[in-house]
C-alpha cells in the first residue's frame, strides 16, 4: 500500500465517522417524521398508514406485529374518529409518548407500532410474531420432573421462571447489547438473597460491551468470562426453567438473552457441570451414587486412553500377566506405535460423533452405531489396531456422555488428546504433569472473580453436602458459599 492509498483510506474512515456522528446528532433530535421515515428506506416489510384524512402516520414492520390483532383493536377504531377523538385515545395509558427520534425508530425496529399526529409521536407495542412452543430441552433431558424448556423469547423466559418463584423479590432488570441488533438481555436475581456486587459486577461487564450483536447466550458467555482463551467454560448456560430458579434460591445471577434458549447463570463452579436435575428428583442415596458415577467418567474420560498408551509404551510391567500376552498378540501386526495408533482412533471416533450430531435424528444415530461397529471391527482385522485399545476408545467416548453438560464435555474430550501426547512422550510421569497443570488451572479460574474450584479450593467443608455426593435436603440446610448470599439459610425444619 502506498503512502497515497493510506492517507486516502484515513481520509475515508474520518468521513465515515463524522457521517455516523451526524447521523446519531440527527437521531437524538426532536421527533421529526420525515427523519424516521427515511431510516427504513429500502425495507420491503416496512409500512406506512395514513388515517384521519391524511393528516396522521401509523409506520411498522408487518412482520414483527401481530397483524390480525393491529387490524382489528387499532386500525379499526381510529379511521373512524376526527383529530379530537384521536388526540383523546392516543392519550391513553397503552400508548407511550416519544419525543426523539431514537426513541421512536428503536421502538420501531423492536415491534411497536409508531403513530404521528400533529407533530406529535406514539409508540403502542403490538410484537407478535410466532415462535417456538415450549417444549422439553433435548440436550437437557430427565426421567423425572418437569418437562418444560425455555424457548428463543426472553419474556417467555422470564414468565417461566415467574411462574416458579411467585415472589415480590424477584427482581427483573433488563439492558440492551449490540450496537445493531439491540438484543434484550434481562438480569434476574432475588433481592434478600443474592449479593449486590455480584449484580453490579455483572452489570458492568455487560454495560462495557460494545459489539454488533449479541444472539445467543453461549456466545454471550465467552465476552463475559474471566478467561476467555480457557477450555472450560465459566459460566453455566441451562435450558431448564428448574435449574434456573434453583440457581435464584442458591442466590445467583440468571442473564436472560433474546433470541436465545438458553439463561445464563453466574458465578458458577466446576463441580455445577456434573449436577443434574436428576439427582434432586431421585432419592440422595440414588442421586449420589449417579453424582459419584459421573466424577468417575471424568477420569475415565481423560486418562483411560493415556493409560493405554502409557503402559504400551513405557511401563508393561503395571499390566496384569493373564492380560500381557494377549495384548503383546493384539499388537504384533499393528505397524504404529501406540500414541500414533490412540490418536488416529480418538480422531476417527471424534469424526463419527460431529457426523452423527450434523446429520438427521434417525440416520445419525444409525452412522455412530454402525459405523463405530464397521470401523471397529475392520480395524482390528486389517491389523491397523489392537483391540484392547478400541475398548479403551470406546469406554472413554461412552463416558464422556455420562457428563450432563455439552458444553463441559466437549472440553474435557479436548483435553483427553492432551494426555495421550504426554503418556506417547513421557509415560506416566506426563501424565502426572498433565493432571498438575489441570489442576493448577482449575485453581487459577474465577467466575465473577469468585474461585472456580469452590468449594474444594477454598476448602469449605459445610459446602460438601452437594459436591461429589448429594445429601439429604433436611441436612443442606444453608446455601453455597460462593455467591457471597446474604441470607445463608435455606431450610429449616420444623420438629
Amino acid at each position: 500500500m502506498s503512502i497515497f492509498d493510506f492517507w486516502r483510506n484515513k481520509k475515508k474512515t474520518k468521513e465515515e465517522d463524522k457521517e455516523q456522528k451526524e447521523k446519531k446528532s440527527q437521531d437524538s433530535e426532536s421527533l421529526s417524521f420525515h427523519h424516521v421515515l427515511n431510516n427504513f428506506d429500502n425495507c420491503a416489510d416496512f409500512n406506512k398508514r395514513t388515517f384521519t384524512s391524511n393528516d396522521g402516520f401509523a409506520l411498522f414492520f408487518a412482520s414483527l406485529l401481530n397483524t390480525e390483532e393491529f387490524e382489528r383493536d387499532v386500525i379499526r377504531s381510529i379511521t373512524k374518529m376526527d383529530n379530537h377523538q384521536l388526540r383523546e385515545y392516543l392519550a391513553q395509558e397503552h400508548f407511550e409518548e416519544v419525543t426523539t427520534n431514537k426513541d421512536m425508530i428503536l421502538g420501531i425496529v423492536a415491534g411497536s407500532v409508531g403513530f404521528f399526529l400533529e407533530g406529535k409521536g406514539y409508540l403502542i407495542e403490538m410484537y407478535g410474531p410466532e415462535g417456538r412452543s415450549i417444549e422439553e430441552s433435548e440436550t437437557e433431558t430427565v426421567i423425572t420432573g418437569p418437562h418444560d424448556g425455555f424457548v428463543e423469547s426472553a419474556g417467555k423466559n422470564v414468565s417461566l421462571i415467574r411462574k416458579r418463584v411467585r415472589s415480590s423479590h424477584l427482581k427483573c432488570e433488563k439492558m440492551v447489547v449490540g450496537e445493531v441488533s439491540k438484543s434484550e438481555v434481562y438480569f434476574l436475581y432475588i433481592k434478600d438473597i443474592a449479593n449486590d456486587q455480584i449484580i453490579e459486577e455483572m452489570k458492568r461487564r455487560v454495560e462495557n460491551i460494545e459489539t454488533d450483536g449479541v444472539f445467543e447466550a453461549n456466545t454471550f458467555v465467552q465476552i463475559l468470562e474471566d478467561s476467555p482463551n480457557s477450555v472450560f467454560p465459566q459460566f453455566q448456560t441451562t435450558e431448564r426453567p428448574d435449574v434456573a430458579c434453583s440457581k435464584l434460591l442458591a442466590g445467583k445471577l440468571i442473564l436472560a438473552v433474546d433470541s436465545s434458549p438458553a439463561v445464563i447463570s453466574a458465578p458458577s463452579s466446576f463441580v455445577e457441570f456434573f449436577q443434574s436435575p436428576d439427582d434432586y428428583y431421585n432419592r440422595w442415596v440414588i442421586g449420589s451414587s449417579i453424582r459419584l458415577l459421573r466424577f468417575v467418567s471424568f477420569i475415565i474420560t481423560i486418562l483411560f486412553t493415556a493409560l493405554y498408551v502409557s503402559a504400551t509404551t513405557f511401563h508393561y510391567e503395571i499390566i496384569p500377566d493373564q492380560l500381557l500376552i494377549p495384548l503383546a498378540e493384539s499388537r504384533k501386526a499393528v505397524p504404529f506405535p501406540p500414541i500414533i495408533e490412540a490418536l488416529l482412533m480418538e480422531f476417527t471416533i471424534e469424526l463419527l460423533r460431529e457426523a452423527g450430531a450434523r446429520l438427521p435424528t434417525k440416520v445419525g444415530q444409525t452412522i455412530g452405531i454402525v459405523g463405530g461397529i464397521v470401523i471397529g471391527q475392520a480395524a482390528v482385522a486389517a491389523g491397523f489396531t489392537s483391540d484392547i485399545l478400541i475398548i479403551a476408545v470406546a469406554t472413554s467416548a461412552i463416558a464422556s456422555f455420562v457428563i450432563p453438560s455439552y458444553i463441559m464435555s466437549g472440553s474435557i474430550r479436548l483435553i483427553r488428546f492432551g494426555f495421550i501426547i504426554l503418556a506417547g512422550i513421557l509415560g506416566n510421569i506426563g501424565i502426572v504433569i498433565g493432571i498438575t497443570v489441570v489442576a493448577f488451572h482449575l485453581a487459577t479460574l474465577t467466575s465473577i472473580n469468585k474461585p472456580y474450584l469452590t468449594p474444594i479450593t477454598p476448602l469449605i467443608l459445610k459446602d460438601f453436602k452437594d459436591v461429589f455426593l448429594r445429601a439429604p435436603y433436611w441436612a443442606m440446610t444453608e446455601r453455597p458459599n460462593q455467591a457471597d448470599v446474604k441470607n445463608k439459610i435455606r431450610t429449616k425444619v420444623k420438629e
